[in-house]
């Protein structure tokens, strides 16, 4: 896990420097569709999150998430004539994946799989193929393919909506990246230490990493984590937070910002642990703020890399977890 965490700067190079990004990005352009549909599961759901802010915020286009077992299990084939329906996968072998795809093809969509392996099943069962780059990965945690799956899909929409300004961050990511794999938030992780659950809060384009960080604290230290948006969070989930529960907070400026400020503020006037990155309250390690859309990708490796080093301070295998597999088949 942690020699694929230090990767990630390069595959995000090669990444945006692929050729792919733009031809699918023109090929979009040259239709119109009436919505979008987003498939995957764990990290590369997390990406689908990550993306379907982008597209809505960018393009304007409603995006709904894929139920892949109203295929597989309840045999229904979806009626989404003309939409743009995207799958995203690493491995690109789960059976209820290649399922889906195969259905919103069979049903009238055009199928897009952004996954890191060209041959496998869920690229051959889609119209068009967004390769990630990312180069083979060996841990159970995914890494390096999570960050590339999210660089995949908001370089897609860089393009697709012109969004220069988008572009730029991303030509940033690279630098940035390996500038933050340098960050120490051991803090953090130091408050994980007897924590019976955990959460993570952030908003808009962070929530995907919110989830992703979750899952990411689940799987590696077998610690029962929770991602809610801050918003979410005041609809329920905040009665179960407590001094025994720390909170990371990821922050990016944008127009989300003031709610998570908000939120952060009434946990420490309710004296609760909470940890954040990013604006002028953040308490763990940053970089000066970059693309608001890019800033929640670049803050998955300081987040990965402690969660890395505190699963083997208390003995854990990180690459390895418990009753899990790195290729994943559900249907």
């Amino acid at each position: 896990m942690a020699s694929e965490i230090a990767e990630a700067p390069a595959v995000a190079e090669a990444l945006y420097v692929d050729g792919n990004i733009v031809a699918r990005a023109a090929e979009l352009s040259r239709r119109s569709f009436p919505f979008v549909v987003i498939c995957g599961r764990g990290s590369s759901g997390h990406a689908g999150v990550y993306l379907r802010y982008l597209i809505e915020t960018r393009l304007g286009l409603c995006v709904s998430a894929s139920a892949p077992s109203v295929v597989t299990s309840y045999d229904r084939v979806p009626q989404i004539s003309g939409a743009l329906f995207i799958v995203i996968s690493q491995s690109g072998r789960s059976p209820d994946l290649v399922a889906a795809t195969r259905a919103a093809r069979a049903g009238g969509a055009l199928t897009l799989a952004i996954v890191n392996d060209e041959a496998s099943p869920v690229a051959l069962a889609a119209d068009l193929v967004l390769p990630i780059c990312a180069g083979p990965e060996h841990a159970v945690a995914a890494t390096k393919t999570v960050v590339n799956s999210f660089i995949a899909g908001a370089a897609l929409v860089a393009h697709w909506a012109t969004d220069h300004a988008l572009q730029g961050g991303l030509a940033k990511l690279p630098t940035r990246l390996a500038d933050a794999l340098t960050l120490d938030w051991s803090a953090w992780c130091d408050d994980l230490n007897c924590a019976p659950a955990a959460f993570v809060t952030g908003r808009g384009h962070g929530l995907g990493s919110v989830r992703e960080i979750a899952l990411k604290l689940s799987e590696t230290l077998r610690l029962p984590a929770f991602g809610y948006s801050a918003a979410e969070f005041r609809h329920g989930p905040r009665a179960s937070v407590s001094t025994m529960t720390p909170v990371l907070a990821l922050r990016q400026a944008d127009a989300v910002s003031q709610g998570i400020d908000d939120l952060v503020r009434d946990f420490r006037r309710a004296n609760l642990i909470v940890h954040t990155c990013g604006g002028p309250g953040g308490t763990l390690p940053w970089l000066p703020d970059g693309h608001p859309a890019c800033d929640p990708i670049t803050m998955l490796l300081p987040a990965y890399c402690a969660i890395e080093r505190e699963a083997r301070r208390r003995g854990l295998d990180p690459d390895s977890p418990s009753g899990l597999t790195k290729v994943t088949e559900t249907l």
